[in-house]
């Protein structure tokens, strides 16, 4: 089959993968080149499915063929399935979007780094993506934002141990918001969601800060804000 040429509507697989970063939310996004749509075009790593194979494993050989990043790393859910008559040029496509997020510390260092096309842009700088990619973009980014506030979904971006402040940091980024730093920690330890590590983090000139992880690493239903 000729992707320029489609007759029939054939499935798309298209994936958000996000990270944080020094208190700043990043999206993989790869080099799209479709001559005479796009070329060189930023957008979501993803492409088409193969006969044999389900939408999830799909997003999973594009993220690792295109983005550079092993699905193994990475936590996954659907997001959205988007069929507009005309979101791709080449002819009717269905594209089976998923969000995905991957802690920074936990990607080697060939996955931290841009190659081949693919490379880690801030979320604030993410636009004009090619085919409906802005649009799936910015539902990923409104369900990531949501979800923070009510599930213990924050814990697939951050490393596996913490302080209260990186916790706290990585809340505000997430919702854009200022928390009220006492009132926050009142309420995230009196949730029990975290435990106490028995060691500190030093930080320079600064007394050591305590260490904190998730009790589970699986996403609770919580209202955390």
């Amino acid at each position: 089959m000729k992707d320029a040429h489609l007759r029939f509507a054939v499935l798309a697989a298209d994936t958000a993968l996000f990270t944080m970063r020094d208190g700043t939310l990043y999206v993989r996004l790869i080099s799209v080149d479709r001559p005479p749509h796009f070329k060189n075009v930023p957008g979501l790593p993803g492409g088409l499915l193969h006969p044999s194979e389900t939408a999830e494993k799909a997003a999973a050989r594009h993220m690792k063929e295109k983005a550079g990043i092993k699905a193994g790393k990475m936590y996954v859910e659907q997001l959205y399935t988007f069929s507009k008559v005309d979101r791709d040029p080449r002819g009717r496509v269905v594209a089976v979007a998923y969000l995905a997020l991957v802690p920074w510390n936990t990607l080697s260092t060939r996955e931290q780094s841009d190659a081949n096309g693919a490379k880690w842009v801030a979320v604030k700088d993410a636009r004009h993506l090619a085919y409906d990619h802005d649009a799936i973009l910015m539902l990923a980014i409104q369900r990531l934002r949501s979800r923070v506030r009510y599930t213990t979904l924050i814990n697939k971006l951050m490393p596996r141990e913490f302080t209260l402040t990186e916790l706290e940091n990585a809340y505000e980024c997430l919702t854009s918001s200022n928390l009220d730093k006492r009132n926050f920690r009142k309420k995230i330890l009196k949730l029990k969601i975290l435990k106490e590590l028995p060691h500190k983090k030093s930080s320079g000139r600064f007394r050591p800060a305590q260490l904190y992880s998730f009790v589970s690493p699986n996403v609770s239903e919580i209202e955390i804000l």
